[in-house]
């Protein structure tokens, strides 16, 4: 079933808005550690993955095939190959500083955590298996490091407001700006909508937070999201259902009245 047949999820579904991220699509800005803080080896081959080509998905690695799969690359990593690395920071960079500010909206602090996750994948390439895949062994990482940030900075939240005339972080450009096509009253009405939904989807629990952010925004189905969450897949569709019922008692007026 395609995800976007999860029960009860269409409508609401529909409702979100916010510009869903391009999938293994590369970013351009660049990811480098506090002032002051010594760079470690890590750090330098990330530095180095986005300066070549300008920040471009390489077009080439020695010696692969177009076939060559991501897991078959971390292996490459794995050996020490910083081509390999080059090519899987840029490659999913962008998915990771756009999770990262969904699940924060903080965009310094999902700069930093996409940074974060990065190194921690270079650092852990010792452990990588050829069984897992890898975008769910990146999405775990991830995710840890989500969760352990919500928890450190939970005090903060209050004065955390999402801004909407703020630019994406996955594309530089500002998700809402006024269509040519509606009147000002409606261009109001649809950032108050966002605005309402962002929030509500920010309160959701922390699991149904994750798995309605991967679903609707990381594009991820029901098995990777599965796998990321270390869940059987009628149990993440299970999740996902409660979460968009959640959704759509909460912001019945606003589906309807879109």
């Amino acid at each position: 079933m395609p995800a976007s047949d999860a029960p009860g999820a269409r409508s609401v579904t529909d409702s979100l808005e916010g510009t869903s991220t391009p999938r293994q699509s590369p970013g351009q800005a660049q990811l480098s550690p506090p002032p002051g803080v010594p760079i470690p080896v890590s750090s330098m081959a990330i530095d180095r993955a986005l300066l070549t080509t300008g920040g471009s998905l390489p077009t080439v690695i020695a010696g692969a095939s177009e076939l060559t799969t991501d897991a078959e690359i971390m292996l490459r990593v794995k050996t020490g190959d910083e081509s390999a690395f080059t090519f899987l920071v840029q490659k999913y960079r962008r998915q990771m500083v756009g999770f990262m500010y969904r699940m924060c909206h903080n965009p310094a602090a999902a700069e930093e955590l996409a940074q974060e996750v990065f190194l921690r994948v270079y650092r852990s390439r010792e452990k990588y298996e050829a069984s897992a895949k890898f975008n769910t062994w990146l999405y775990r990482i991830a995710t840890n490091l989500a969760v352990n940030h919500a928890r450190d900075t939970r005090h903060e939240r209050a004065e955390n407001t999402v801004r909407l005339d703020e630019p994406d972080q996955e594309t530089g450009t500002t998700p809402d700006l006024a269509d040519d096509s509606l009147t000002v009253e409606e261009q109001m009405l649809r950032r108050e909508r966002m605005a309402a939904i962002r929030r509500r989807v920010q309160a959701l629990p922390e699991r149904q937070r994750m798995a309605v952010i991967m679903h609707k925004y990381q594009q991820m189905d029901y098995r990777e999201i599965a796998d990321v969450l270390k869940l059987s897949e009628s149990a993440t569709k299970s999740l996902l259902y409660r979460a968009y019922e959640t959704l759509r008692e909460q912001l019945r007026e606003l589906v309807l009245a879109k």
